[in-house]
Formats: C-alpha cells, structure tokens, sequence
C-alpha cells in the first residue's frame, strides 16, 4: 500500500491555491487524495496493530476551524491521522504527518494535561536516569535524537532550576518526530518505515505508561 505521488501532488496544488473556488474545482482530485490516505490509514492501523493494542485511528479532516485564527485559509495542506492506544494502561499517541516537503511520523505526549504534566516531572526529578536511558539507546538516538516540545526558560513554578533533570521538567510537551522526503513518502518502503518508526517509540512509550499509571511509590493510580 502506498501513497500516491498524485496525493503530494494534490496537497502542493492546493497549498498554492489555497481558496474555495480552486478546490471545488479539483474536488475529484480530492476526492481520490482522500481515498488513497483512507487506505494508507488503514494499512497502517493494521500494521501496528500488529505489535500494539489500539483503540482507535483517525484521519483528521482537510477543513480548517478559521473562526479564532488570523490565517482564513480554508483548507489545511497536509493529511494528519492519529493512532490512539487502547485502554487506561497504554500511553502515548501516535501521528503520522503528510505534507510536500514536511512530512514527518510523530508521537507523543503533546501538551498533557495539568495532573499528567506534574508526574511527568515529579517523576524526572525523582529519577532523571531511566528517561535518559532511554533517550540514550540506539534505536531512539538513530530514528528521533531526543525528545521535542516547548520549553519554559527556567524550571517551572515549585522545581529546584539546580534539578539535574531541569532540562526535562521544563518542557511542555515530550514529542518524538522523524522526517521523511517526498520521495521516501511516495515509495514502497514508506509503509513499514512507518511501522518501525512508530515500534522504535515503544520502549518510550512503555515507560511513560508506567509512570502516568502510578504514583511516586509505584503504586497503581488506576481503578
């Protein structure tokens, strides 16, 4: 199962003609853009279902929520789909990005809520040297290279900014991404490319799963 080239060339038509008109007139085009991602989707839910529990996949739709935002284009120009894991146990999102000359397979923990985000950092501070371990191994270093996401400046309100794992409390988010050229998108291997780059997030996402699912004293925070 592959993405198309006709797919990119789409989305690149579209970012340069971002406008009602011009894609109402392309909307076969469309149309067939959107089967084919369908398709990818599905391929790719059925691939990492093979090694993950997965509660549900997402292809998130083209049309852009203008009502709060300065730019008034109305289509986005990339195809996103998410990979939601299943049950309370299984953390971490997975996220596969399509877009000319951007697109990129992600996951993560993107700006967790206010509880998630505390443990996330009392746990670091606790303990900075399994996350680095991780963070550390091979695989991790040679598909993402470190851990993204916004920062604050210094340490957040109430953490000691002489914390060895300051530079880990004071993201927001805790992402991974790996880029991907369009020829790399288009061709045969993209599928289980991104099926062993979601799989290389797993030793990650097992530990923050363990961490978000219990307390300090590692004990089960779950019904």
């Amino acid at each position: 199962m592959n993405i198309q080239p006709a797919t990119l060339q789409f989305l690149s038509d579209l970012s340069a003609n971002n406008n009602r008109e011009w894609f109402q007139a392309n909307k076969v085009r469309y149309e067939a853009a959107l089967a084919n991602m369908k398709q990818f989707a599905k391929a790719v839910e059925q691939a990492l279902g093979e090694t993950d529990h997965l509660e549900e996949a997402t292809l998130f739709r083209i049309y852009r929520d203008v009502r709060f935002s300065p730019d008034k284009s109305p289509y986005k120009n990339n195809f996103g789909m998410g990979f939601t894991r299943a049950t309370k146990r299984l953390r971490g999102g997975y996220y596969l990005h399509i877009e000319p000359g951007a697109s990129f397979v992600g996951g993560g923990f993107w700006q967790p809520n206010a509880q998630d985000l505390k443990r996330i950092r009392d746990e670091f501070v606790a303990d900075d040297q399994s996350i680095r371990k991780i963070i550390a191994d091979a695989t991790f270093q040679k598909y993402f290279g470190a851990i993204q996401g916004d920062e604050l400046k210094t340490a957040p309100r109430g953490y000691d900014k002489d914390s060895p794992a300051v530079d880990l409390i004071r993201k927001k988010s805790f992402t991974v991404h790996r880029n991907f050229t369009d020829a790399e998108v288009a061709s045969d291997n993209f599928l289980p490319e991104v099926k062993r780059t979601f799989e290389a997030m797993r030793p990650y996402f097992d530990y923050m799963s363990m961490v978000l699912t219990t307390d300090l004293n590692g004990e089960s925070i779950l019904d």
